[in-house]
């Protein structure tokens, strides 16, 4: 493993190690992407070493002991070892040290907790190493504990434990998983959905989605999922989408309850689209869905559909995409107020023209758009 910039760093920072996921995936023969070092040295000292090696840095999270670097066009994050202090469940309050163990033992688990050196020697202070190769999520210290530091720990048990999880997960792991569930609540939504979408994205969720309902965690981030019928999809060779697994795990309206950005709730309106297409269908609904999602969601895929499928894909084919006629600009010109009731009265305008299966043109999307303004 050596990412350009790498060694800069390392002339500048002699005892610094890389740290965490880089030292994790190299080991699992993983491509690696990102770098993270840890220092001994007090973030004022790695800034001070970086400038007089002619290297940028950046006090990105200084409070937090954290300088970002700048080396050969790349950022290497650079943290100063630290003990927590305090944790409250989602936060903790740090303090700096010079031990390299009393760092690796606040880190989450095992194979997270491994550190290497320039020359190659990796430091491994829990067995991470094997674990990695037995495939076993396991907690540094007693999981009840480490889950009570920060609730997000569990979602994060179950993003490794489909991408590197082999057989039964961790029973230990699993008992303090169900025990502190209901701390899950106390997450932010963009925390919790920023962990299901990496859960979605390994090769195949569907064990660990499996745990998380046995645990009764799927309750809790997602309730009324569906595991078998993301199973279906999985076992079709349906690509590795977290949206179009969203779609599938569940009918229930998500966007605005996971705070979804507006691309991604245009992507997941899409895929939702395609599980309800069957070949027999009129053209109003293949408009429809077309409309919420790129020709190259809906065709040349063969995991979407039974039956006649080819049919349905040679008809969507010979579709243009229906391109809802009106902007926020153009309710300004009826004399809509920009504001949250230009986008109410743009929204309902959008729904009757897709009611309708996308055909009425600009000036009948007006007229009903200042139906629904008045």
């Amino acid at each position: 493993m050596k990412l350009p910039g790498m060694d800069e760093v390392w002339a500048a920072l002699p005892e610094a190690r890389v740290v965490g996921g880089a030292v994790r995936d190299m080991l699992a023969g993983y491509e690696v992407a990102d770098v993270d070092f840890a220092s001994p040295l007090k973030p004022e000292a790695v800034m001070a070493r970086a400038k007089a090696a002619g290297l940028k840095a950046v006090p990105t999270g200084i409070e937090h002991g954290t300088v970002t670097i700048i080396a050969a066009g790349r950022g290497f994050e650079v943290t100063t070892l630290r003990r927590d202090k305090e944790t409250d469940g989602r936060h903790a309050v740090v303090e700096f040290t010079d031990d390299w163990r009393e760092d690796a033992a606040r880190r989450d688990f095992t194979m997270n907790a491994m550190s290497l050196t320039q020359g190659g020697e990796v430091f491994d202070y829990f067995g991470g190493r094997a674990d990695l190769a037995a495939g076993i999520v396991r907690f540094v210290g007693a999981p009840g504990a480490r889950i009570a530091e920060d609730y997000l720990r569990i979602l994060r048990f179950f993003r490794f434990f489909a991408r590197y999880g082999q057989g039964a997960a961790d029973a230990e792991a699993v008992a303090a998983i169900a025990a502190g569930r209901e701390g899950l609540r106390r997450l932010s939504v963009e925390r919790v959905w920023s962990e299901v979408k990496k859960i979605l994205a390994a090769p195949d969720p569907v064990p660990a989605m499996a745990l998380m309902q046995k645990t009764g965690v799927l309750d809790i981030v997602l309730p009324g999922a569906d595991v078998a019928r993301l199973a279906a999809l999985v076992a079709k060779g349906a690509p590795v989408e977290p949206l179009l697994r969203l779609a599938a795990l569940t009918d229930e309206e998500l966007a605005e309850r996971l705070r979804l950005s507006g691309a991604e709730a245009v992507l997941l309106a899409g895929w939702r689209e395609t599980f309800v297409l069957r070949p027999g269908d009129e053209d109003a609904a293949l408009r429809r869905a077309l409309a919420d999602s790129p020709h190259e969601a809906l065709i040349g895929q063969s995991w979407l559909w039974d039956g006649d499928g080819a049919g349905l894909r040679a008809r969507l084919a010979g579709m243009a995409r229906p391109v809802f006629p009106l902007q926020g600009r153009d309710l300004v010109a009826l004399g809509i107020e920009p504001g949250p009731r230009l986008g109410v009265v743009l929204a309902e305008a959008r729904r009757w023209w897709m009611e309708g299966g996308c055909v009425a043109d600009r000036a009948e999307c007006l007229a009903r758009a200042r139906d629904f303004a008045v």
